[in-house]
């Protein structure tokens, strides 16, 4: 995209140069060099970018979704009764998709076991175990994040992160590299399963 004397010119359409008068076709960008638009008067100007925003989170940019759930009101502000989910609830429920999710291979063992009247192997006892666990650990994290932007950190956020000092500046090695630590933000891991 170009401009010239405060009018924008773009690709593939008729214009008129606002000083001179002169018309020049649809595809006079394309066929002439940068040279030759700056002959002209055009000056070069690149589109802001689309500004990005994650779509689980946030309605737009700086418009994060509702975080708790909410009661409906009917117009006159009286409690109708019904629910507004928020993200927390609406996160919980994922890890409690995520975990049947891990557990659902090794069923067949439990049942098997319980079929043969054999015991189940404490290793798959052990790590069924721990995804229980993890999915109410990380369910108690979701409910305690304060804002999305925790939320999303807790779900989403790097696995390690860049130490600070006392005044948030970043820490740096002898050699000039960040010095790394593990974030303490993030949700506690699902635990991997038993080979």
């Amino acid at each position: 995209m170009f401009t010239v004397s405060g009018q924008t010119i773009k690709y593939d359409r008729a214009w008129t140069h606002p000083d001179t008068g002169v018309q020049y076709p649809a595809n006079w960008l394309r066929l002439t060099s940068l040279a030759e638009k700056e002959a002209v008067g055009l000056v070069e100007v690149t589109a802001p970018a689309a500004e990005v925003y994650d779509q689980r989170f946030y309605w737009g940019v700086d418009n994060p979704k509702q975080l708790n759930d909410e009661a409906i009101l009917d117009e006159d502000g009286n409690d109708t009764g019904k629910v507004q989910t928020g993200l927390k609830t609406l996160w919980k429920a994922k890890q409690n998709e995520i975990a049947a999710s891990l557990l659902a291979p090794s069923d067949w063992r439990i049942i098997k076991a319980k079929e043969t009247s054999t015991n189940i192997p404490s290793t798959w006892k052990t790590y069924r175990a721990a995804v229980r666990t993890a999915c109410n650990t990380r369910q108690t994290e979701i409910d305690g994040c304060s804002d999305v932007a925790a939320l999303k950190e807790l779900l989403f956020g790097a696995a390690q992160i860049q130490q600070t000092d006392d005044d948030g500046n970043g820490v740096v090695d002898d050699d000039g590299n960040a010095v790394m630590i593990a974030n303490p933000n993030i949700a506690t891991a699902w635990p991997d399963e038993p080979s």
